[in-house]
């Protein structure tokens, strides 16, 4: 016999399933969040999807009602439900409601990353071949967050004529490695959807193809959503002379400065530390040039105590002044404050245990080895520059998923 439903305390898992999942939704992208706080983060979440569950029918309904609000957290509370069950009718409520806007999609995919082997086999298979478009970009999403081969689907996928579908799977094809897709890769070369131009040319560079790299680069002169993605990939895949070169063409840039602190980072060539420390004396470019410092060196700014105090008059993100139009939050948020004093000295100490000329991630030489501890021990951004590096270097690995469901990844890296 059931339990009696209380229904505050399943309103209560709701609420919370949605705010958390949107917390972990942020978390996967900030730099100061490990494996280990994602995990329990998620642990968090499951929790509170577990409580829903437990209602049964009663949890369903409400998570239905949140629906009609139609955000994302709630889409992902509701679409963890349907998809564990086996009745359609939840699954398009739960996807018409999404109303296809790419916050809410993502919480679809997310979803689907979720749910556990053999809900996934129950839904997506079939999701992959049904009429509506919706459904197969879905599926075409959910195989690559988990790592899955989608088989030829993934090929079907690149004839559609819908763009959203063409440019996840032009995506797919790098995230997976399909290197038997790679002429079709070269066909959205020229191609009028400027999503599709990008991840055909993104994919191209992950399975080794010189000729995406020229065509990767005409991403970075544009200010658009797939700047940071390109310039994330070309100083890897390139020398460190090249790169050098790159960020030096990056000065004619607006913000040049703060997309050259970034990439030097990215480089991850100890050459340019002095340069770095001089940086973290502007008060604009301090945190992420000390977050660049990090990057190479593998130093914890704030637990390592080389941690400064917010400057005096400096302010950043939304000010309480009600005549200032910048709303924009502080993209530096949770980064720690960098002192260049003690950075300085710590550099003059350590310097010796670095050669310019070879480039460096958290510490350490990037090698296969080492990015796999990476992935396992440092935060989120860190972790991401693992991802790719390793991808470089693994010509048949695929691109590990640092966004997965923290489950998933320490599965994986028990592998």
């Amino acid at each position: 016999m059931q339990a009696p439903i209380i229904k505050s305390i399943i309103d209560q898992h709701a609420e919370e399933a949605a705010f958390l999942w949107l917390q972990r939704h942020a978390a996967v992208c900030e730099p100061h969040y490990s494996l280990k706080d994602l995990a329990h983060l998620d642990d968090r979440l499951e929790a509170n999807i577990d409580g829903l569950r437990i209602a049964g029918d009663a949890g369903w309904e409400i998570c239905e009602e949140a629906l009609t609000i139609k955000e994302p957290g709630e889409i992902f509370t509701a679409a963890v439900l349907a998809f564990e069950g086996d009745d359609g009718r939840r699954v398009d409520e739960v996807i018409t409601a999404s109303e296809s806007t790419p916050e809410n999609l993502q919480a679809l995919v997310s979803a689907l990353g979720w749910i556990d082997d053999e809900c996934f086999q129950r839904w997506v298979p079939g999701m992959a071949n049904a009429s509506a478009d919706i459904y197969r970009y879905l599926a075409i999403s959910a195989y690559a967050i988990r790592q899955l081969d989608p088989g030829e689907i993934l090929g079907m996928a690149l004839q559609n004529a819908d763009p959203l579908i063409q440019a996840r799977a032009l995506r797919a094809v790098g995230e997976l490695k399909q290197k038997n897709l790679l002429p079709v890769l070269k066909q959205f070369d020229q191609s009028n959807d400027l999503a599709c131009c990008f991840w055909s040319a993104w994919s191209g560079v992950l399975l080794s193809d010189p000729l995406a790299i020229d065509r990767l680069k005409t991403f970075v002169a544009v200010a658009s959503a797939y700047r940071e993605p390109a310039i994330q990939l070309l100083l890897r895949i390139v020398d460190i002379k090249q790169s050098q070169l790159f960020l030096n063409a990056l000065s004619k840039t607006a913000d040049s400065q703060r997309l050259i602190a970034r990439g030097t980072g990215m480089v991850g060539d100890p050459v340019v530390i002095p340069w770095l420390i001089e940086l973290m004396m502007n008060p604009e470019l301090a945190r992420v040039a000390g977050e660049s410092f990090s990057m190479i060196t593998g130093v914890d700014i704030a637990y390592d105590d080389l941690e400064g105090e917010w400057p005096d008059g400096f302010e950043a993100g939304p000010t309480e002044n009600p005549q200032d139009e910048d709303v924009a939050m502080d993209p530096d948020e949770d980064l720690p404050w960098p002192e260049p004093s003690l950075i300085r000295s710590w550099w003059q100490e350590n310097s010796k245990h670095f050669r310019p000329g070879t480039r460096y991630l958290c510490g350490q030489p990037i090698s296969v080895e080492y990015c796999q501890k990476v992935l396992r021990d440092g935060y989120q951004r860190q972790r991401r520059a693992a991802a790719l590096e390793l991808a470089l270097l693994q010509a048949d690995a695929p691109l590990f998923n640092t966004s997965a469901p923290g489950f998933l990844q320490q599965n994986w890296l028990a592998e």
